[in-house]
């Protein structure tokens, strides 16, 4: 479907760029997304650099309209360059986003604040990935502050974000030794997970089983090898149900 709206847009851009530009760009993002929900990371990677191309030249022309799209497609980007390989290049391209982002936030805090813990939670994995432990605490500990926020605000819509970016520093603290700061974050992701998958099953069963993996982890390292069985045991069972 999306490789069918590409092309449309594609012939439309030729006839009106001025009109629909900005809308090839959009479909070539989601068609970077579904490529790589099928394994084609080469292809995935091809049209996000074609879609961040397009969205840096309409932010060059009109910044106003088009930089909070060029941060989103970056924030793409710097995934599609990890899952190939190239580190360096998705660090630097999350880190592109995280730049406009603040300056996006700075000016408009209620728009553009969630994004910019988004792309904060990718930078600490990208940071993490070129073994820069210290950067990507700093970075994931930025993303919880906000949206702890956030959530605290709205916690329908930010919850689950919150849990998310505590599963992340978890992993982070656990990196640089803090063992038990990690403990502390992954149970407190744990219990949001079983609050929300308790109101959504279909939804969030599977981020809570995720999240006792990373627990059964973080029990071990402090010796609580009771605990980290325990915590493992109920992800498999949870994994062998949503797996049946």
């Amino acid at each position: 479907a999306v490789r069918e709206a590409v092309e449309i847009y594609r012939g439309l851009v030729e006839k009106n760029p001025g009109a629909f530009t900005p809308d090839l760009a959009m479909s070539l993002n989601n068609l970077s997304n579904r490529l790589s929900d099928v394994g084609d990371r080469g292809g995935a990677l091809e049209a996000i650099r074609e879609a961040v191309g397009i969205r840096r030249g309409l932010a060059e022309g009109n910044p106003g309209a088009f930089t909070p799209d060029l941060a989103s497609s970056l924030n793409n980007l710097a995934i599609r360059l990890s899952d190939v390989g190239d580190r360096g290049g998705a660090l630097e391209a999350i880190r592109e986003a995280v730049g406009i982002r603040r300056g996006l936030a700075e000016g408009n805090p209620g728009a553009f604040t969630p994004d910019l813990a988004s792309s904060l939670n990718n930078l600490a994995i990208r940071l993490s990935d070129v073994g820069d432990r210290g950067g990507a605490l700093e970075a994931i500990r930025e993303a919880v502050g906000i949206r702890r926020g956030l959530a605290e605000g709205n916690p329908g819509a930010f919850t689950p974000d919150l849990a998310s970016s505590l599963n992340n520093l978890a992993i982070r603290l656990s990196d640089v030794g803090d063992r038990g700061g990690a403990l502390e974050a992954i149970r407190e992701a744990v219990g949001i997970y079983r609050g929300l998958a308790e109101g959504n099953p279909a939804a969030f069963t599977p981020d809570l089983a995720s999240s006792l993996n990373n627990l059964s982890n973080r029990l071990s390292d402090v010796g609580d090898r009771e605990g980290a069985l325990e915590a493992i045991r109920e992800a498999v069972g949870i994994y062998r149900g949503l797996a049946e």
